[in-house]
């Protein structure tokens, strides 16, 4: 598949990367990380890395301008389906490539490279470039690490393994770059964000079941100053609540009317409920967008009804029966 990729990637003039819509770290680095690959190994090609930008990830890197594309080659970076995709009309494009670490959705590539086993898509870049052979340098270095520190929340969840530790290990010691840089573009934050994190700290609302969840309406957004996108893009700085093993935020998004939900989770896979209301994402972290707060609330129903069915499994369990 590595070779296929490559090979594809040679026969291309010009090379549109993309990833999924309400971008994070991950998707942002991989589509970066790539298009400044194909640069530095082939500076006769036009490639290009489009999307809808996010000022809380300006530090990491810019995206190019939209344009129109004809015969070209279309790279989609960690996106399970094609209408997640952001800013792309897929009829100007001859050949798709898919590049994913989420479980499988929709087949809409005419390669599809999956590995839902990995931390993150930048960990699957990781393995392309070492397979093939394409020279990098240390800013695409930093890019991988950023976005597999980001989307496995700084090495804390299981789809971290030995490989995981070793391709970063190789990288750092190749391609050094400063980690504390690295770590300032991810995090660094402004006082405003903090100030809301303590107001969903202490306005969190938590079920019996131990489903924590919060709605941030556009008027708290306007209270702290903060965009739309803050209150989800801080959902795992909640994991290590005892009582909760379900956490949501829901937030009003004015700009683009509609509400953003993101889910995380400690116990239950809840991916399939993300589904339910046209979201997706993995079994522990996912999201939805929704069109309005009652829409929102059946989700937090669905949620609690699911964290009862596991609580009373844990309890059959404990129970031995």
């Amino acid at each position: 598949m590595y070779k296929k990729i490559l090979k594809a990637i040679k026969q291309y003039d010009t090379i549109v990367i993309a990833r999924h819509i309400g971008v994070d770290p991950d998707a942002l680095c991989s589509q970066l990380a790539l298009r400044d690959v194909i640069k530095l190994n082939f500076p006769e090609k036009k490639v290009s890395a489009i999307g809808t930008g996010s000022a809380k990830f300006s530090h990491i890197g810019k995206l190019d301008r939209l344009e129109n594309y004809h015969n070209a080659l279309l790279i989609v970076a960690d996106t399970p389906d094609k209408r997640r995709v952001d800013s792309v009309d897929f009829s100007q494009f001859s050949y798709i490539i898919k590049i994913d670490h989420h479980p499988f959705v929709e087949e809409f590539g005419d390669l599809e490279l999956i590995d839902d086993k990995a931390s993150s898509t930048c960990e699957i870049i990781m393995k392309f470039l070492l397979q093939t052979k394409l020279v990098i340098n240390s800013s695409i270095s930093e890019l991988l690490f950023m976005g597999l520190v980001s989307d496995s929340n700084r090495f804390l969840f299981n789809s971290c393994n030995s490989e995981t530790f070793a391709l970063t290990s190789y990288y750092l010691d190749k391609y050094p770059f400063d980690i504390s840089n690295a770590y300032y573009k991810l995090y660094l934050r402004p006082l405003s964000e903090v100030r809301l994190e303590g107001y969903i700290s202490s306005n969190m609302l938590v079920t019996e079941n131990g489903l924590g969840y919060i709605k941030i309406t556009n008027d708290i957004i306007q209270q702290f100053g903060v965009d739309s996108a803050s209150a989800g893009n801080m959902i795992n700085n909640f994991n290590f609540i005892k009582e909760v093993l379900v956490w949501v935020t829901i937030t009003e998004d004015i700009k683009n009317k509609q509400i953003r939900v993101s889910i995380r989770s400690r116990g239950p896979a809840i991916n399939h409920v993300a589904e339910k209301y046209h979201g997706g994402g993995h079994k522990f972290a996912s999201g939805a967008r929704v069109a309005s707060f009652d829409d929102a609330m059946k989700l937090i129903d669905d949620l609690d009804l699911l964290l009862s069915h596991y609580n009373l499994e844990d309890e059959v369990i404990e129970d031995g029966n």
